[in-house]
């Protein structure tokens, strides 16, 4: 493969803070999922935060700034990266739960991009199920967490949703245009940034 057929997406940002009012101690695991032909050049591709207390203020913020860094390389955009976060913290039985699934798109404009995530967390099906689930303190989670980034499945779920996830990106592409792909200059970016949809597009503004 030739340095010319390919190009370059550099990934840095933050996993920032997130709002969970009903709860304490919380941490973070990511991981980036991406298509064949994507390939990690650096960096790491998956991660876990350290924990941390919710603010004593008005904003009852969990704050991590944990750090992202990662480099692809691809020979065409599909598969386009997404990062995927999910959250644990403690029960009343010090049993690790889930918090919440997040999910988004790695922006694809460069630039630097806030996103706020909507987080959620899987139903059991049933009233008897979540009854015992809350009895034995297994909540329902997903076995592979890189299910989130694929459509196929995912209706047949039933999630509700459960708190925000702030994460910061700065997007770097090299090459993009000597294959074909126009992209919106840096300068551009931080005003015009496309609308999230459910989570899983480039980015928003801050609110």
């Amino acid at each position: 493969m030739s340095q010319s057929s390919v190009f370059l997406l550099m990934v840095g940002g933050q996993i920032e803070s997130a709002e969970f009012p009903d709860f304490d101690d919380i941490y973070c695991k990511y991981c980036f999922t991406f298509g064949p032909d994507w390939l990690v050049t650096s960096g790491l591709d998956e991660g876990l935060t350290q924990v941390t207390k919710k603010s004593r203020d008005d904003r009852q913020q969990f704050v991590w700034n944990f750090p992202l860094d990662i480099t692809f390389k691809s020979t065409n955009p599909f598969g386009w990266p997404q990062l995927i976060v999910h959250a644990y913290g403690i029960d009343a039985f010090g049993t690790d739960v889930v918090r919440g699934y997040g999910v988004t798109h790695v922006p694809i404009t460069p630039g630097r991009h806030k996103i706020r995530l909507p987080m959620f967390v899987p139903e059991s099906s049933s009233q008897l199920q979540k009854l015992t689930a809350w009895i034995l303190g297994r909540r329902p989670e997903y076995v592979d967490v890189r299910v989130l980034a694929q459509g196929e499945g995912r209706e047949v779920t039933r999630v509700r949703s459960q708190g925000f996830l702030t994460v910061s990106f700065n997007v770097v592409m090299k090459d993009m245009k000597k294959l074909g792909y126009d992209v919106i200059p840096s300068e551009m970016s931080t005003s015009v940034i496309p609308e999230t949809v459910g989570g899983t597009s480039g980015g928003t503004k801050d609110t």
